[in-house]
C-alpha cells in the first residue's frame, strides 16, 4: 500500500498536515504549487525529503508537515463521496468481526473507501476483500483510487446491487460488513456467502433505530445468533502538565509574607517622601537665611529651625506647609533613606513561613498530569448490529432429536484403574 520508500518521490501521495483538525491529500507533481493560508510550497521542493519533514513556506511565515499515508490519516484526509466510517467504528468492527491477516471479507457499500483501506491493510497480501458498490460514478472513482494506492491486488471491486442480485461468491468469506440503506434485504445473500465450516460473523451499519429493528428481525429469521447492537462514541481528552497543588497552610503563609512585604514597601515610601519634604524645606531655608521675627507688642517669637539646631521642650517648629507642631514628639527622622531602611528590624523566618521555591533552590518542581474533555466532539454516526452464524454441522446436530433408548438397553460404565 502506497510508497514504502524513506523519501518522497514524484507522483507519491503525501498527507499534508496543516493543523490537528485540517489535513489534505497531495499527489506530488513537480512544476505545481500547493497554496494554503499557511503559505505557498513548490511540489519540486518536496521531492527527496524524508516523510514526516517540516517544510517552511517560501515567504518564511508558515510551515506544514508532509506525512506518509496510513489508513488512519487517509480517513481524515480523503475526499468525501459519501458519509464515511471513522477510526472508532472501524477499529471496533475489525475487532468484533475477527478480521486478521489472511481473512476473507465482503464489504457491501464501498462509498468513499475509508473502511476498504483499513481492511486491506489488516488482511494483508494473503487475505482478500470483495467490495460492492451500486453507484456507477462512485464505483469508477474507487476503482481508480484503489489502483493508484496499490491495493487492487487484494481488493476485488464490483459494480452491483447486492440487495437484488446477491454476491459473486458463496461459502467463501469469514465476515460480511453491510453499509447499505436496507441491509435486511442483503442478509440472506450474506448467509450464502459466509463459510459453513466455522463460526462466521456479520455487521450491519445503520444510522437509524428503525433500520436496526428490521435488520434484527431479518437476522433472526435467517438463523443468526448472538445478535447485539452497539454505538461507538469517542471522547477525546486534552492532557496537560501543571505544577502540583500547594497545601493550604503554605498558600496562607505565602499570602501573609506577601502582605508583610507590601507593608514594608509602603513604610519605606512614606519615609522617603518625608525625607524629600525635609530636604526641600532645608533648601528653601538656606536661600532665605535664618530670620527671626519679633513683634513690638511682645507677641511670642516663632523660630525657624535650621540644620544643626535642636529644639527644646515647648519649642514651636514651623514646617514648610504652614502647620505648627509642638515638642520633641514632632521631630521627624532626618536620617538618609539607606540608613532608615537599614534600621528596619530583621525578620526571623518562622516554621510556618514558606520555603524557597523549587526553582530557586535548583530543584525540579513537582508536577501532575490533568485532563479535560474537549467541549466539542463528534457525536452519533451509526448503530452497529453484530451477529454470528454457526457452522452447518452444529446447526444440524442441534436440530436432530436425541436418540431414544430401548427398553432393554442397559448403560454400562467402565472405570479405568
Amino acid at each position: 500500500m502506497w510508497s514504502t520508500a524513506r523519501t518522497i518521490a514524484a507522483g507519491d501521495l503525501v498527507i499534508v498536515w496543516l493543523t490537528r483538525d485540517l489535513v489534505q491529500p497531495l499527489y506530488v507533481a513537480p512544476g505545481k504549487d500547493f497554496n494554503s493560508k499557511y503559505g505557498s510550497y513548490r511540489h519540486a521542493d518536496l521531492v527527496g525529503l524524508p516523510y514526516g519533514s517540516k517544510v517552511r513556506a517560501r515567504g518564511g511565515r508558515g510551515f506544514i508537515h508532509v506525512l506518509r499515508p496510513t489508513p488512519e490519516l487517509w480517513t481524515l484526509a480523503l475526499p468525501h463521496r459519501t458519509q464515511i466510517l471513522y477510526l472508532a467504528d472501524i477499529a471496533f468492527i475489525t475487532s468484533w468481526l475477527d478480521i486478521r491477516s489472511g481473512s476473507r471479507v465482503i464489504e457491501a457499500g464501498t462509498g468513499s473507501g475509508s473502511f476498504t483501506h483499513s481492511t486491506a491493510r489488516t488482511i494483508g497480501p494473503t487475505g482478500h476483500l470483495w467490495s460492492y458498490e451500486f453507484h456507477e460514478a462512485r464505483f469508477a472513482k474507487a476503482r481508480d483510487e484503489f489502483a493508484r494506492h496499490g491495493i487492487a491486488d487484494r481488493v476485488t471491486l464490483t459494480h452491483r446491487n447486492v440487495c437484488k442480485e446477491g454476491f459473486t461468491v458463496e461459502d467463501t468469506v469469514d465476515a460480511v460488513f453491510l453499509d447499505l440503506p436496507a441491509p435486511w434485504d442483503a442478509v440472506e445473500h450474506a448467509k450464502k456467502a459466509l463459510r459453513k465450516d466455522r463460526v462466521t460473523r456479520i455487521c450491519c451499519f445503520s444510522p437509524c433505530m428503525e433500520q436496526v429493528l428490521r435488520t434484527v428481525s431479518a437476522l433472526n429469521e435467517a438463523g443468526f445468533t448472538d445478535i447485539t447492537m452497539y454505538e461507538t462514541l469517542i471522547r477525546p481528552q486534552d492532557v496537560s502538565v501543571v505544577p502540583k497543588l500547594k497545601p493550604i497552610s503554605e498558600v496562607s503563609a505565602r499570602l501573609k509574607e506577601a502582605e508583610r512585604r507590601r507593608e514594608e514597601k509602603r513604610q519605606r515610601q512614606i519615609r522617603e517622601a518625608q525625607r524629600r519634604k525635609r530636604k526641600r524645606a532645608e533648601e528653601e531655608g538656606e536661600g532665605e537665611g535664618a530670620i527671626q521675627k519679633e513683634e513690638s507688642e511682645g507677641v511670642e517669637v516663632k523660630k525657624v529651625k535650621t540644620d544643626g539646631e535642636g529644639g527644646e521642650k515647648g519649642d514651636v517648629v514651623e514646617e514648610n506647609d504652614g502647620q505648627a507642631v509642638e515638642g520633641k514628639d514632632a521631630a521627624l527622622d532626618v536620617r538618609p533613606a539607606q540608613d532608615a531602611t537599614a534600621s528596619t528590624s530583621a525578620v526571623v523566618p518562622s516554621k510556618t513561613e514558606p520555603q524557597p521555591d523549587a526553582e530557586e533552590a535548583g530543584q525540579e518542581e513537582e508536577t501532575i498530569v490533568v485532563s479535560k474533555t474537549f467541549p466539542e466532539v463528534r457525536g452519533h454516526t451509526s448503530y452497529l448490529t453484530f451477529a454470528c452464524l454457526l457452522p452447518a454441522a452444529l446447526v444440524t446436530r442441534a436440530s436432530e432429536p436425541p436418540p431414544s433408548k430401548g427398553t432393554g438397553d442397559v448403560e454400562m460404565a467402565v472405570v479405568a484403574e
